[in-house]
């Protein structure tokens, strides 16, 4: 008697070590890559519409990274996916970034504590896994900055059951892109409304945003490609149900007029982000 409970125990252990082993292997994470002050890791899923992944770094208390923007000082991260297998496209999708102030004034945009950069994901061959192989550089910063690399793989079956939650919770803090003054006329908008061109000798932006009382918005532009340095917008007021943003044309690359062909703007708020892209020639 004593000896069959002592083998339907060591099933049953058997059993659970199964089942804690198949749901380890559904997890779909990478080992952390240890930067110093940051580390990092890749994660994923399949299943549903097809595979996902995501770039995960943590940084210690005080310690920041970059958008893909940085602002007045800081270096955006790099992603170089060229040592994958069976990897026919991959786009890194940008969660909304905050701003920081530094003891001297100098403005950068970025992350702290932790973000999940979502990345899309196509293989060549739909019938077989995508071995994810990705280099990372980026910059970690408390009072100054320290470059730092990740080197990270990760396999990804064609399918892999259950959807990963830190992926769900990522692809909801990406800007919705969207146009000016699209659903405005919701409860609880958030919005870029408008936008008017001041030209002189100093041109300006002049844009407003609607957001939701108290979200504390952010706004945040971009040029058309990284040649261009634009500052970051500055809060004018709030009236009529708006808040306005001034935007200084400058920071424009050699040879270019000040006023940039288009302007992508980031508005993020407590709650949501939405990414407008406006033709201004």
């Amino acid at each position: 008697m004593i000896s069959s409970c002592l083998r339907n125990v060591a099933a049953a252990f058997a059993f659970l070590l199964a089942l804690a082993a198949s749901h380890a292997a559904l997890a779909l994470e990478s080992e952390w890559f240890d930067t110093g002050h940051a580390q990092a890791r890749l994660i994923a899923d399949a299943g549903g519409d097809g595979p996902r992944a995501g770039v995960e770094i943590r940084l210690e208390k005080g310690w920041k990274t970059y958008w893909r923007y940085p602002g007045d000082a800081g270096v955006p991260p790099r992603f170089d996916w060229s040592g994958s297998e069976n990897l026919q496209s991959v786009k890194v999708e940008w969660p909304a970034p905050a701003m920081f102030v530094d003891d001297s004034g100098s403005k950068s945009i970025g992350y702290h504590d932790r973000v999940v950069f979502p990345v899309s994901i196509a293989p060549a061959d739909v019938g077989q896994p995508i071995k994810l192989r990705l280099k990372l550089d980026f910059a970690v910063c408390e009072k100054l900055c320290v470059p730092a690399q990740a080197e990270m793989s990760l396999m990804i079956p064609v399918e892999s059951g259950d959807l990963s939650e830190a992926l769900e919770q990522a692809i909801a803090t990406v800007p919705q892109h969207a146009i000016l003054g699209q659903n405005a006329d919701k409860p609880n908008a958030l919005a870029v409304m408008n936008i008017r061109i001041e030209h002189g000798n100093k041109p300006r932006a002049i844009i407003a945003i609607k957001a939701p009382a108290g979200s504390n918005p952010q706004l945040f532009a971009e040029g058309p490609d990284e040649q261009w340095a634009l500052p970051l917008p500055e809060k004018l007021g709030e009236e009529d149900g708006l808040t306005r943003f001034s935007l200084a044309f400058s920071g424009a690359p050699p040879g270019a007029r000040p006023i940039p062909p288009k302007l992508i703007l980031t508005l993020a708020a407590e709650g949501g982000a939405r990414e407008v892209e406006i033709p201004l020639e």
